[in-house]
């Protein structure tokens, strides 16, 4: 496209639409590709049938990201999930960078290696992903100074470009898994995309650190929040409510603590947040289905 002004459209969508469609860019069978990103041209406000992972190899590139302008810097990452909205201004010869398009159904390995940490905070990252409506489907991660990403990132390239192991599917897949499980533990670096999602994004957060004696009230009062506005605006955005919330990843901690230490069980209780160890037996119960100490022993 160099020294092109327009993009031809008929590479990535229908005449009739503005959705790039998987279709004509992944070759049949494939779940996962990679391709350069746009730089001379202007790339009108369009949505995909898939997700995009767009990563800055060097200089700069800005896009509007639904209705938000994010300027994109070397080794920063932009998730877009199916739905999201998205224009890209034009960028310069040395403004590089890839784009991952991904089916979604690449993803269910990586949820499987997930699935041990279903946090509120994981679940709102995953479920952005799918989401087509509203401004959680696009996260933007400020990550270029954290070593563990950027090799997983350039890992991924490397064997989408040159790899031509039969087994490079569950590799990328793997290395994908990884890339979530970095970017978990570095949610202070994600930008929220609007004053509502950053709220909710803020409390996901001071869940995942003090889950054992955490409050609304406290957060709310930490944050200059309205007590009453942010409880509205979590069980809006989460479809849960605080305490739903900070119960779920209590209960998450007890399991992990289960399977992965040999504290007592009611050692467990006590470090997660309940004293009250037959209120623990009855609530974890209700989520797994079976006793703490049966967990333990399956």
């Amino acid at each position: 496209m160099g020294g092109s002004t327009a993009i031809q459209r008929g590479i990535y969508m229908d005449a009739d639409s503005d959705v790039v469609d998987a279709k004509k860019l992944l070759d049949s069978g494939r779940l996962i590709t990679i391709r350069p990103h746009t730089r001379f041209a202007h790339f009108p406000a369009h949505s995909h049938n898939y997700v995009e992972v767009v990563y800055m190899c060097c200089g700069s590139t800005t896009q509007i990201a639904n209705g938000k302008r994010i300027v994109l810097h070397e080794g920063e990452l932009l998730f877009f999930g199916q739905g999201a909205r998205q224009e890209i201004l034009p960028a310069g010869e040395n403004d590089i960078a890839v784009n991952f398009i991904i089916l979604p159904q690449f993803f269910d390995k990586v949820l499987e290696m997930l699935d041990e940490d279903k946090t509120p905070l994981r679940n709102f990252i995953v479920d952005s992903l799918g989401n087509s409506t509203g401004n959680t489907n696009c996260l933007y991660f400020q990550v270029a100074d954290v070593l563990p990403i950027q090799n997983l990132i350039e890992n991924l390239i490397w064997t989408l470009i040159k790899g031509a192991a039969p087994n490079r599917r569950s590799i990328c897949q793997t290395t994908m898994g990884l890339l979530f499980m970095q970017l978990l533990n570095h949610t202070d670096r994600l930008v929220s995309g609007s004053s509502e999602e950053a709220a909710t994004v803020k409390v996901l957060r001071y869940i995942e650190e003090n889950y054992r004696n955490g409050s609304l009230t406290e957060i709310a009062d930490s944050l200059h929040y309205d007590l009453y506005w942010l409880s509205r605006e979590i069980k809006r955005r989460t479809g849960k409510t605080f305490k739903e919330m900070l119960q779920d990843k209590r209960l998450t901690q007890a399991a992990y603590f289960l399977k992965h230490t040999t504290l007592h069980v009611e050692e467990i209780g006590e470090a997660v947040g309940y004293s009250n160890l037959s209120y623990f037996h009855r609530i974890f119960q209700g989520k797994y289905g079976m006793t703490p100490k049966k967990y333990r022993d399956s």
